[in-house]
Formats: C-alpha cells, sequence, structure tokens
C-alpha cells in the first residue's frame, strides 16, 4: 500500500484511496476465510479433521519425473548411462577403403576406469582436491568427444577397432600436447599473471575495498588464460594431428596375436 501512494500524485489521493481499498479486500477475504476454516474444523470429528489434512495438497508435484538409470560407482567418475568397457585391443583391422560420411549408429562413450582421468589412451589418477562433479564433467566431456570422433570415423567407412584406435590415440595424444604446451608457456604466463594482477588492482581501485582483493585475482587469471589457452590449444593440436597419424598407420594384427 505503501508503494501505491509513492505512486500516486497528491491531487488523486481519493482514487488512491479507493485502489488501496480495492486492493485490501483479498487480503481481508482470506483472513476471514482462514478463521472460518479454523471454526469448522474446530467442530469436526477428530477423523474427518485427519481425512481434511490428510488431502492438502490434493495434487502432486507438477511435472515431477524420477530419474531412474544406471548405478555407477561412487569410485567411478562418468555418469554416462550408455558408456561402455575399454575395446579389445587384442585385433586392429586394415584402415580399408573410406568413403563420404553416410548415416551409422553412434558410437557409445568408453567409461573411465575407477579413479582415473581418461583422455582416449591416456589415464591418470584423479587428484583428491578436485571435486567429484568437476572431474565427472572432465571425463564425459573427454569420453564423448572420443565417441563422437569414433562415430565419424565408422562413416566413413573405418572398421570400428580401428576407429577406436584412431579415435583413443588422437584423444590420448591431444591431452599431452595441451600439457606440453602450458608448461612450455609457463615461464610467459607467470609474466602475464604479474601483469595482470596489477593492472586488476589498478582497475579494482574505485570498487574499494574488495575491489583491492578481487581485482588482482581477475587481472592475474585473465593475464595467465591469455597464454596459457592459446598455448594448450596449440599443443592439443599439435598433439592430436600425432595421435591421429599413429593411429591410422599402425599395423594391422589379426585375431589370436599378442
Amino acid at each position: 500500500m505503501a508503494a501505491g501512494k509513492h505512486r500516486a500524485p497528491n491531487p488523486h489521493r481519493n482514487r488512491v484511496g479507493t485502489v488501496v481499498a480495492a486492493g485490501a479486500v483479498p487480503l481481508v477475504l482470506a483472513v476471514v476465510g482462514a478463521g472460518t476454516a479454523n471454526a469448522v474444523a474446530g467442530t469436526l470429528p477428530v477423523a474427518q479433521q485427519d481425512d481434511a489434512m490428510q488431502e492438502w495438497p490434493a495434487a502432486g508435484s507438477p511435472n515431477e519425473q524420477p530419474y531412474e538409470g544406471l548405478h555407477i560407482p561412487h569410485n567411478e567418475l562418468s555418469s554416462l548411462q550408455t558408456a561402455r568397457s575399454l575395446p579389445n585391443h587384442h585385433y586392429l583391422a586394415p584402415v580399408g577403403t573410406l568413403h563420404t560420411p553416410v548415416p551409422v549408429t553412434p558410437v557409445p562413450p568408453i567409461a573411465p576406469p575407477p579413479g582415473k582421468f581418461r583422455f582416449g589412451d591416456v589415464q591418470v589418477d584423479a587428484p583428491d582436491w578436485i571435486n567429484r562433479d568437476q572431474a565427472i564433467t572432465v571425463n564425459d566431456t573427454s569420453a564423448q568427444t572420443e565417441a563422437n570422433l569414433a562415430t565419424f570415423l565408422d562413416s566413413i567407412g573405418m572398421e570400428r577397432s580401428r576407429s577406436d584406435r584412431v579415435a583413443g590415440q588422437t584423444m590420448g595424444t591431444a591431452a599431452m600436447g595441451a600439457v606440453a604446451g602450458a608448461s612450455a608457456a609457463l615461464p610467459l604466463t607467470l609474466s602475464a599473471a604479474a601483469m595482470g594482477g596489477l593492472c586488476g588492482l589498478i582497475a579494482g581501485v574505485p570498487f574499494l575495498p574488495i575491489g583491492l582483493v578481487a581485482g588482482p585475482i581477475l587481472g592475474a587469471a585473465m593475464g595467465a588464460a591469455a597464454v596459457t589457452i592459446p598455448a594448450a590449444a596449440i599443443g592439443a593440436g599439435v598433439g592430436a594431428a600425432v595421435g591421429a597419424v599413429g593411429g591410422l598407420t599402425a599395423p594391422s594384427r589379426v585375431l589370436g596375436d599378442i
């Protein structure tokens, strides 16, 4: 009601009074209705009161659809319900004759080993300081990217064992290349972070006191990212190319070969 008075000019106070009175009607009715309901409930037998309480709310939660999926053990950092186990590497089909892409069944992603990060053929222990949800996101993204690549290779006529090999090796060397690229750029990254922190400090002065804390942190992060991300991307690209070539040129192995 106070908001209505502030909005209305002084010459129209009568109109404001009418509007406020009209707006109060639903509130009065609600209060009166609640009192009447309580009075009626007080006159009902106990059993009827219990039934009335059990009928409210009458409807269930709207759009409630409980999720039912496979139970994934806590030590496996994945949420992919369609994941498959590691493929059999005891054989490797020839590359064969390739063709333009055709529709194929999507290749299921590969589940990581328990407690591991999996980037194609590369597997490393997941650090304890990484949040489990974040670790699951990393593994799911890696596995789905690998599966998408394998699906494309299937669509151009590559046999599954070969497409799994190429996709897995491409992802693995891409991950190693990204780490190598970021590591090689570390000295420049530190310099960029320091410069970014100084710029953030200057920019944060007008927003005292929080600006003196948030400014340097954000500036340092942006400075480091400006160097690390391109370096890691270049390393990943080089690594992916090396892995793809390695997967394509790997000699075939027939069933029974060790």
